[in-house]
């Protein structure tokens, strides 16, 4: 039972010197941790293909990490910084980047008590940008509203550029606050992915942090298919469980899109092939898939997935293809050709894998929604595993080592 789970139960020594605090100098040199069948081999990330299943798709999210972090400046010289989370006007992530003047986001603000009218970009924390182009911007934030944990905030500019050009300009990247530095020039090309392609995330989804064109064409010549789904990395990603018992801990809620492309590939090798997923962002969107295929068969609308949904006493009795087909039934009787909506579907030991036959993941933080996840897939054997990986020099964490699990 969920309530019986006490997140004590999922910690470990984690020494500060195993968290790999900068990549290595070639992404596909990481080690990987192969687990196939209980027993533990390292080999190195560039030779993944070799392990992999035949008759088998592969899932990559290829969400692109936005440089979230910017600094401005009140008249008074206080300094503020603010934390893009997601667009709040327009609410479209592509509408939102494509915007020319002005723009709102729901943010984290750091000093939030000064930040109380209109302040001015601080060129002189931006990431990669010269002083004329900054200035021209005219960048500008005005306080619209405040939430309870967060802030509705409005940013004005000048020049006609994208807003995704003006983050470009104006933004660092929002490394994990565990590697405890500043972003360097280094982050702006290694935390993000080869193949990130639609702009939204805060954290990156940091399994595909290891794939290199030379790797994935190796995949793809041992004949395993590949596709891409779309979930934007909030940064609730980062949040520990406080909450002793698991059950008391709230999700953060993410959206996501999955196209009927897509959902056809997925549902030709549900129960006749294999489905790799490639991190646990990737995992969460095809197991939030189910649910979302059940809302549109019992109350025929796709709705959102809610955290304890899996749970629930009752169960469903649908398979995994049957749930994917009545999304794509819902799309064609609507003529969409895409799937977009939230989850906040949390992972934990009892849960019930339907759609993940095989996970590419890194080495998570102790006592995290991620370890749990990991625990779920290997039905209890990951303290194991990890004592397996801190014994034989493996890098912990976003920068770290990779991992290749097979679902038991």
């Amino acid at each position: 039972m969920v309530s019986d789970i006490d997140i004590n139960d999922y910690d470990y020594p984690l020494p500060d010197d195993r968290i790999a605090k900068f990549p290595l100098e070639h992404r596909d040199d990481s080690a990987l941790l192969v687990n196939l069948d209980g027993n533990y081999k390292k080999e190195q990330f560039r030779n993944i293909a070799s392990y992999l299943p035949q008759n088998a798709l592969m899932v990559f999210n290829e969400t692109k990490v936005i440089p979230a972090r910017l600094f401005f400046r009140r008249e008074s010289g206080a300094v503020i910084e603010i934390f893009c989370l997601e667009p709040y006007e327009p609410s479209d992530y592509q509408l939102c980047f494509a915007a020319t003047s002005s723009c709102r986001f729901k943010c984290m603000v750091g000093n939030l008590k000064r930040f109380k009218d209109t302040v001015y970009l601080l060129t002189d924390h931006c990431g990669q940008s010269d002083r004329a182009a900054l200035e021209a911007l005219n960048l500008k934030a005005t306080m619209v509203e405040r939430l309870d944990n967060t802030c509705i905030v409005e940013f004005s500019w000048s020049g006609g550029s994208s807003f995704s050009q003006v983050m470009s300009l104006c933004g660092n990247m929002p490394i994990p606050p565990y590697l405890n530095r500043e972003t360097e020039d280094i982050d702006y090309t290694r935390y993000q992915t080869t193949y990130a392609r639609w702009e939204g995330s805060v954290a990156a989804p940091t399994a595909g942090l290891h794939f290199t064109p030379e790797v994935m064409q190796s995949i793809r010549e041992r004949g395993i298919d590949t596709d891409y789904v779309t979930l934007h990395v909030g940064a609730g990603t980062f949040l520990p469980v406080k909450s002793r018992n698991v059950s008391e801990h709230n999700m953060h809620s993410e959206p996501f899109v999955v196209t009927r492309s897509f959902l056809e590939k997925l549902s030709r090798y549900l129960g006749r092939g294999s489905v790799i997923c490639v991190g646990t962002t990737s995992t969460r969107t095809l197991e939030s898939l189910y649910y979302i295929g059940v809302h549109c068969l019992e109350l025929g609308d796709p709705g959102d997935v809610q955290q304890w949904e899996p749970y629930r006493d009752q169960g469903y009795s649908y398979s995994a293809k049957e749930a994917v087909d009545a999304i794509v039934r819902y799309l064609d009787k609507n003529n969409l050709d895409k799937i977009t909506a939230r989850t906040r579907l949390i992972i934990v030991p009892g849960f019930q894998y339907r759609m993940t036959d095989y996970l590419v993941t890194n080495f998570h933080q102790p006592k995290s929604t991620l370890l749990l996840l990991i625990a779920a897939l290997l039905k209890g054997q990951w303290r194991d595993m990890y004592q397996f990986a801190l014994d034989n020099g493996f890098r912990f964490l976003s920068y770290g080592d990779s991992s290749l699990l097979k679902r038991r």
